[in-house]
Formats: structure tokens, sequence, C-alpha cells
């Protein structure tokens, strides 16, 4: 950086001052420059940390050149001082926040006015890192058609392999305070980097594009790579320092994004500002992007079952109502005929009542299902049946007014159902003994709806089937979502994942109640599976299979095939099936037929499982 300049009386207040407010005075030569003569800089106002030292200050004629220019949602520009200064932590780049249509052109050399602060997407409660700006701008140009600050290239090379630092326990956890370190954490170097013009070459893509006109890439084509060319997300401390959103600049009516699946390459070079949005964080807004060439994924498509295995499997079908497009039934029905091979049994997820999100008191699914398995049929599949139990209206979660549950389809050719005294949305199916062996007092009954860990959430539904003479007890689950839960990117490292604690509870309840079944029959056959909103390496899962009462099946795949879903470039687990100890040998396939493609007809991959009762 600049040698220091005379301290004075004004400098050390302003210093202790962003010191007392937590304002994080990164740049002492940023603080100086604020009360000097020298005119403010980029860099000064960028610091050394994540938080402008300037931040809540005037500043006047900040000099750069225009490196993009955003008409659409957050209007602005970006400007960017040729004349770097020799502290890798400070940015050169910064947005210039202005609300209306800005009228300056990328190679504009502009003198920019104005108040900086520190605008959090998403707000304050979403744990975001904050985007350094300045807002209210009075902007002068000074000339126009200058040659643009040459791009800093993002690589595997440059980005580093430790995601972030740990937060500081002094403040909560946050890094905002800690000055960074470009070199070491990925996160750090990209903060370095923010509002600075980047680009990336020839990327493999790990998320396909998404309706928002935006899709993921990573620079590090070998980070944990995923079997069918996605990037794996493993661990809590496997973030995959690769990954990079990518969005542009030009507005969609104008230039229409490109469509990319999972494992396509972005080709060439792909050049623009670096921005930090509230989904996905550190997002390249391309003023150039490069040319998607497509790879040739194709939905998967599982082996059917043989005469003495029993298919069983999950399927999310993201809120499936009688509104929905006949499309999209015919699409979920061929789904299950040929890709799931017609599962023995289904357990669906998100299945609405008769009228989806109409918020009127309904809670039947009747017309839902008679259109889903009138769809199957069609699609020439079995005529499936269905058992579920209706929830109470608005407590369950999920869209208002949809009322979503779990339903067990079946194939009553192959396996039967076993019906006792069908429970109610309040009524908790328990464990007995019929003729020495273990059953439930209610199928398809609750378990344990009344239990605080179901509050707003779905609860789970059990039944009993018979397979060539064997009883098999499922219990289909959509355990709490991730909602409220800080992203990877959060300020707080590691991120606060606060809605694993009713998840944690929820895993207890199940786990309690297939112990209850293991001790009336510990050879008994069970199945827990459905969307249970975590990944396998979490204390979620490690709850449901304590005291060895279940196995978590997608354990038995390699790890570059343990996913079902696809979060901001992560592959990651979300939907399971476990296993009771009865159940020794099996068969397990995760069936990637949405998750990794821009076009789908749920956001899940579906599970399922053969094996001989």
């Amino acid at each position: 950086m600049r040698s220091s300049h005379p301290r004075s009386a004004a400098v050390a207040a302003l210093v202790a001052t962003a010191l007392a407010t937590g304002l994080l005075a990164g740049s002492a030569d940023a603080a100086e420059g604020a009360v000097s003569a020298d005119p403010i800089r980029i860099h000064d106002i960028q610091g050394t940390t994540r938080i402008s030292p300037l931040n809540g200050k005037q500043v006047t004629d900040v000099e750069g050149i225009v490196t993009g220019v955003r008409t659409y949602g957050s209007r602005g520009f970006w400007i960017q001082d040729p004349d770097a200064d020799d502290n890798d932590a400070t940015s050169e780049g910064v947005f210039v926040f202005t609300n209306s249509v800005p009228t300056v052109t990328a190679g504009d050399a502009v003198k920019v006015s104005g108040t900086v602060g520190e605008y959090i997407p998403g707000g304050v409660s979403s744990g975001n890192q904050s985007v350094t700006q300045i807002s209210k701008p009075t902007v002068t140009v000074v000339s126009s058609g200058n040659a643009l600050p040459e791009a800093t290239a993002i690589n595997e090379y440059s980005v580093p392999a430790e995601y972030a630092p740990a937060g500081d326990a002094a403040a909560g956890g946050s890094i905002n305070g800690l000055t960074l370190e470009p070199s070491r954490y990925a996160l750090d170097h990209f903060e370095s980097l923010e509002g600075m013009n980047v680009k990336i070459g020839t990327s493999r893509v790990v998320g396909a594009t998404d309706p928002y006109s935006e899709l993921w890439v990573t620079v590090k084509g070998w980070e944990n790579t995923a079997k069918r060319g996605g990037t794996v997300y493993g661990s809590y401390e496997s973030q995959n320092t690769g990954r990079l959103q990518i969005q542009q600049l030009a507005p969609i009516a104008q230039q229409p994004f490109p469509v990319a699946n999972v494992g396509d390459r972005l080709t060439g070079t792909t050049e623009g500002p670096l921005d930090f949005n509230q989904f996905g964080g550190y997002t390249l807004v391309a003023r150039t992007l490069g040319t998607v060439k497509a790879g040739t994924l194709a939905p998967e498509t599982t082996k059917p079952q043989a005469e003495q295995e029993l298919a069983v499997a999950t399927y999310n079908v993201e809120n499936l109502d009688p509104s929905d497009p006949q499309e999209k039934f015919d699409a979920l029905a061929k789904a299950v005929v040929e890709n799931l091979a017609s599962p023995d049994v289904l357990a669906l997820e998100e299945i609405q009542d008769d009228n989806g999100a109409k918020n009127d008191g309904t809670v039947s699914a009747e017309q839902t299902l008679a259109k889903f398995t009138a769809a199957i049929s069609a699609a020439g599949g079995p005529a499936y049946q269905w058992r579920t139990v209706n929830p109470e209206d608005k407590k369950d979660g999920g869209e208002p007014g949809g009322n979503i549950r779990q339903v067990f389809l079946y194939n009553p050719a192959r396996v039967s159902f076993t019906e006792r005294a069908p429970g109610d949305a309040v009524t908790a199916t328990g464990v007995t003994k019929v003729n020495g062996k273990a059953a439930l007092t209610h199928s398809p009954g609750r378990v344990d709806p009344a239990n605080p860990a179901w509050a707003d959430s779905r609860k789970p539904l059990a039944g009993e089937f018979v397979f060539r003479g064997k009883t098999v007890f499922v219990i289909a689950n959509h355990f709490g979502s991730k909602g409220g839960d800080e992203g990877l990117a959060s300020h707080h490292q590691p991120p606060v994942r606060s809605s694993e604690a009713k998840r944690l509870l929820q895993a207890q309840a199940v786990n309690g109640f297939v112990k209850q079944i293991l001790a009336e029959d510990k050879n008994a056959n069970v199945l827990v599976l459905g969307d249970i909103n975590d990944f396998e390496f979490s204390a979620t899962t490690d709850a449901l299979a304590d005291g060895g009462a279940l196995y978590p099946a997608i354990k038995s795949l390699p790890k570059a095939e343990r996913y079902s879903y696809v979060y901001q470039g992560n592959a990651q687990v979300l939907d399971q099936i476990l296993t009771s100890p009865a159940i020794k040998k099996f068969t397990y396939d995760s069936v990637h037929i949405n998750a990794e493609f821009s076009a789908q007809n749920s956001d899940h991959d579906p599970q399922v499982l053969r094996f001989r009762p």
C-alpha cells in the first residue's frame, strides 16, 4: 500500500470510532485519506476486511473506469481503479448503486461522489456477507471509450484450497472483522476481488441453468467430482472452493441466457464484475459470456426388480396438485414407469390437496392422486392404489393452503397393504403384537403427531405391507426444510444451520418408533424413507441410525454417486432410504433424472431400494 500519512487527532478519532462501532478500520491508510487532502481511492474504500473503513462516510470524486452496467434488479454500475495498490487484500473495484437506470457506459472514466455503505443482500438475518457500495451518487463522466482494466483470472491456481477462516468467537463467529488472507482462503480471495473485473476460462457446469437465468461452474475440474460431472458435497468441510455462480449483465429480453445442464462446459472466456448476491454469494456477472458446449448427460433408468425382489422408492413430486398442467402429471408418471421401473411401493412427498394452494380448508387429496395414478396407468404402469392420512388444515407447513402430505402408492398385483384401523391426523399409530409378530395399531397411521417436533411440519406416515408372505414396515417422511439456514458464504464461519435442531428432534422421534418395532421383533423389515432434508453425514441422519436401528442405504454407494439434489453447484443428499438390520442385502439407486437438468419435473431425484424380504 501507499506510505502512511502523518497521523493527527482527527485521524485517531476516526479510527477509534470505526473500531468502536464495528465498522472495522481495515486500512489505516484509508481512514487517514478520509480526513486528508489526498483523494479517496477505491482501495481505500474497500480496505483490508469485509467492511469498509469508510462505512457511512461521504466520499468525493472517487475515480474509476466503468466495467459493467446493470439496468435491472439492483441497478447501478461497477468502477475499477486501473492504478492498483500493492496490497492483495484490497479490492480495486466497487459497485455504485444508482437505484435508477445508469447513464454511464463500460469504458467511461468517471468521478463518483456519494455515501459509502455496506448492503447485505437478504438482510441482516440472512447471515450473508455485505457488498461495499457507493450510494446516492453524483457521477461525472471525464472521458469515454477507455480500455477496461485487465480482468483478474479466477482459476484452479488462484483460488485457495481452504474455504474460509474460522469466525471470531468474540464477534459471534463472524469473519467480517478479520484481515483478508486472499492467498489462504477462497472466501477471502473472492472478497479481495469484490467489484473487480474478473474472468474465467472454459469451465465445467456443476449447477444447471435455473429459472432465474443463472448457472454454476467450477474452476477446479478435479474437485470432488461426481460420477456424472457435478461436484459432490460430501462433508461440512468439503464446501468446494472452485464453485462460482454465473449471471449476465445483458437483460434477458435482449440476450437469452444459455440453457446448460450439469456436465456441460462453459467454453471460452467469461468476463465481468464480481458481485455478491443473496442467492449464492460470489457471482460473476458476465459482460462477456462464454458459449455452452453441451455434454452427453441423460436421465438415468434404474434396473427393474426381479420377481422375488421388493422395490421400494421415494420421490418428492414438488407440490403436485390438480391445477398443474397435464404435462407435469404425464412427465412424472413416465418417470415412475420408465426411469423407476414401476416400483412395488412408492412413497410420495409434496402431494397437495385437491385445489392446491387455494386456502379454503380443503385437505383431501383424492383428486390429485386419482389424476396421478391415472397418468401412471396411461404411461403403461401398474394400477397403483394409494394410502395416506389427510393432514389438519394449515398444520403441516409447505405452501400455504397446499396441505402437502406423504402418500403410499403400491402395486396390488405385487404387494398388499395391511389395513389396521386407519388413523387420522391427530391419532398416533403404535406398535403391538399380532400372532406373535410386530404390527401397527393403525395402518396407515401417523407417527407421534402430537410431538412438538412436528409442529408446522409433515408428520411421518407409517404403513404395513406384505410381499410374498413377509411383512414390511414402511415409514414415509418429509422432515423440516433448511429454510433459515445461512449459506456457505455466510459471514459466520461455520455458517449457522438453525433448521437442524428441528430435524434432529424429528429424527429422534422416528428412531424411537423404529426401536419400538424392533423391540417386538428384532428381525422386522423396516424401511424409513423420504425427503429427509439433510445430508448422509448430518446429525439428523446419525440420530435416525442411532443404536444401529437403521442404516443410511445411500452410504452403500461410492461417494461420487451420493446425491439427490443440486444446490448452488453442490450435488448433495436430501432424499434417503434407511434400512433395519434384517435387510442385509439390497441394491440402492439414486436415480438422477431431475437435479442435474435445467428442465425438471421436480427438483429432487427419486431413490430406489430393492431387496428380498
